[in-house]
Parts: structure tokens; C-alpha cells; sequence
């Protein structure tokens, strides 16, 4: 038989079980007071944020700019590598760029990264190994208009 003193504490047990600690109560007040951020915090963050991205984005553009121009040199580099290994081995000047593409002594025609073409502007000279004295594909130029970062036309590459 169970005493009434019993059957109390039995529900003071479940009553305990069910009850949250009184620090626990006033954390979650603290925090029903404090819902976000104000107007100032939120516009020193924006402030932050305009002077970071007023650093980083010219600095982007720069590097862009130069990547560009660096893939441009190399491009016309290894168009006028490819003129020369076609003259060496057939003993006469390609007519075109396309020639060199067809001859596989280019895998494909290279992409101007400055005017963002493949068209490339073809200088055509004397072929001096030619007995007709025929016209062959001697220099490339790029057809970009400007300066490079360096002052330098992109036609004189």
C-alpha cells in the first residue's frame, strides 16, 4: 500500500523532470531581446565591404588584363614558330593561317584574347625560296586596337 507522501513525491519527480533550469530561462529572455543587428552594425559591415571590394576589383581587372596580353604574346609566338617549321619543311611560305591548321603544324587556329577573334591580321611577303617570286604568309599581327599595360600597340606584338 503506498502512503500519500508517496504518491507526492512521485509527482514532484514529474514535475522536475519537466522543468527547465532557471539559467536556461534566462538565456533564452537575453536572447528574445536581442533579435538582430542594428542599423549601425549592419552599415560599418557594408562599409567594410565597399572598401575591401574597391581594393580587389581594379586588382582583378588588372590581372585579366594581364593574363590577356601575356596569351596574346604567346599566341603570336607560336604562330610565327609554326610560319618558320612550314617554310622549313615544305621550302615555301604557307599562303594563310589556315594553312598552317591544315598542315597540323597548328592544332587550331589560336584565339586572339584581346579582340577575342581568330582573325588575325596576315602579313604576306616575297618567298624567297620560290623561283616565281610568289607571295607566302610571313608575320601575324594582332587586329586589337590600344595599348597594352606597357604602352605598347597590340599590332607591334
Amino acid at each position: 500500500m503506498r502512503r500519500r507522501g508517496d504518491k507526492e513525491k512521485g509527482r514532484r519527480r514529474a514535475i522536475y523532470a519537466f522543468r527547465v533550469p532557471h539559467s536556461a530561462l534566462r538565456n533564452k529572455r537575453a536572447f528574445r531581446n536581442k533579435r538582430g543587428f542594428s542599423l549601425l552594425e549592419l552599415m560599418i559591415a557594408m562599409f567594410i565591404m565597399i572598401i575591401l571590394l574597391s581594393v580587389a576589383v581594379p586588382t582583378y581587372q588588372r590581372s585579366v588584363q594581364h593574363a590577356k596580353e601575356t596569351v596574346l604574346k604567346e599566341n603570336i609566338w607560336q604562330i610565327r614558330r609554326a610560319i618558320e617549321q612550314y617554310r622549313a619543311d615544305k621550302g615555301k611560305l604557307a599562303k594563310s593561317v589556315d594553312d598552317l591548321v591544315q598542315g597540323k603544324y597548328l592544332y587550331e587556329k589560336p584565339i586572339d584574347p584581346v579582340a577575342d577573334k581568330t582573325e588575325w591580321k596576315e602579313i604576306m611577303g616575297d618567298d624567297p625560296s620560290s623561283s616565281e617570286a610568289e607571295q607566302g604568309l610571313t608575320n601575324v599581327e594582332s587586329l586589337a586596337e590600344g595599348e597594352d599595360s606597357n604602352g605598347v600597340s597590340y599590332s607591334k606584338y
